[in-house]
C-alpha cells in the first residue's frame, strides 16, 4: 500500500497562524526523528543506538513492543524512515519531503508505503492506517509550529 498527501505550512489566507522558515520546520522533522517522544504520545521510549553524519538508528518502545528502525537525513529537504520487517511488523517507510515551490511557500509530503495489500483483508484495515496517519502528520506540524513560536529552533 502507498498513501501520501501535503500539508501546507505557511497559510498567507491566515492571518493568525505564524509563519515558518524553512529552517525552523526542518529543524522541527529532525526533532521528530531524534525524539520521537514528543510527538508520540503511545512511545515510551527512543534510542539512538548508531549515528553517522546522515543517519541514526532506533529502538521505539512501546510497551512491551520494541521497534527497530533507520532514519536518513538528506540537508533540509528530506527524512526517509526504514522500518525492516519484524515478527507482525510489516517492513515499511516513511518519507518526509519539504517543497517550496514560491519562496517561502512551504509544503510537507508525507508518503507512505508498506507491504500490505490495497485489495481484501487489508483494505479495511489501511483505511484507518491512512486516517491515523494524516492526523500524526497534521499534529505533528502543529507540535513543531508551537515549539518554533517558544523560540526553540531559533
Amino acid at each position: 500500500m502507498k498513501f501520501e498527501h501535503l500539508v501546507e505550512i505557511n497559510d498567507p489566507n491566515d492571518p493568525l497562524s505564524s509563519t515558518l522558515t524553512r529552517l525552523q520546520l526542518w529543524r522541527g522533522l529532525v526533532l521528530r526523528a531524534e525524539e520521537p517522544t514528543l510527538f508520540v504520545p503511545q512511545m515510551d521510549s527512543c534510542q539512538i543506538v548508531e549515528r553517522t553524519a546522515d543517519s541514526i538508528s532506533r529502538s521505539l518502545s512501546f510497551g512491551n513492543l520494541v521497534v527497530t528502525d533507520q532514519v536518513f537525513f538528506t540537508e533540509e529537504s528530506r527524512i526517509v524512515f526504514q522500518i525492516p520487517e519484524q515478527g507482525e511488523i510489516l517492513a515499511s517507510t516513511l518519507e518526509i519531503t519539504i517543497e517550496e515551490p514560491l519562496p517561502d511557500t512551504l509544503f510537507v509530503r508525507f508518503v507512505y508505503e508498506d507491504t500490505s495489500s490495497d485489495d481484501g483483508p487489508d483494505a479495511f484495515y489501511n483505511s484507518f492506517k491512512r486516517s491515523a496517519w494524516r492526523e500524526a502528520d497534521i499534529d505533528t506540524i502543529k507540535t513543531v509550529r508551537k515549539m518554533a513560536d517558544e523560540g526553540r529552533f531559533d
